[in-house]
């Protein structure tokens, strides 16, 4: 989630759209496209771009990367999950680990989170599994 002055935020979600991290490509094509619901790439949300919102479930998902686990880091992500709480919004966590080492544990984890709020998913079938030879994926292995 960045904070970003009002007038830069559209071009600024546009272009981390297109610029996603191999965890938010991996998250986003694998699963959370597959969803029955909305899912938003890149949100702007109360002056932030948040990774993912789910707007029918008040739910926001961040991927974090190394730099959100500085002190700097961990004292600005509090700040921000504080200030979408007070919005309503349940605030979702994932580390890069987690993404690359326990994905299905995430997708089950969203699943669940979504089933709380009384969001259906059940509609569509949803392998948590990857689908690296997807054509619209641009998976980058490292």
């Amino acid at each position: 989630m960045k904070n970003i002055k009002a007038h830069d935020l559209k071009y600024t979600a546009r272009a981390l759209r297109r610029n996603m991290t191999k965890e938010e490509r991996h998250l986003w094509f694998d699963f959370l496209k597959k969803l029955s619901v909305t899912v938003n790439r890149q949100k702007q949300l109360e002056g932030y771009i948040v990774d993912f919102l789910i707007p029918e479930a008040r739910i926001v998902i961040e991927i974090d990367g190394s730099q959100h686990y500085t002190e700097y880091g961990l004292e600005q992500d509090a700040k921000r999950d504080e200030r979408m709480r007070r919005m309503g919004m349940t605030v979702l966590r994932y580390s890069n680990d987690e993404i690359n080492n326990s994905f299905d544990g995430v997708c089950l984890d969203i699943l669940k989170h979504l089933k709380d709020k009384g969001v259906d998913t059940v509609s569509v079938d949803i392998d948590c599994q990857s689908t690296e030879n997807d054509p619209h994926r641009r998976f980058v292995s490292s």
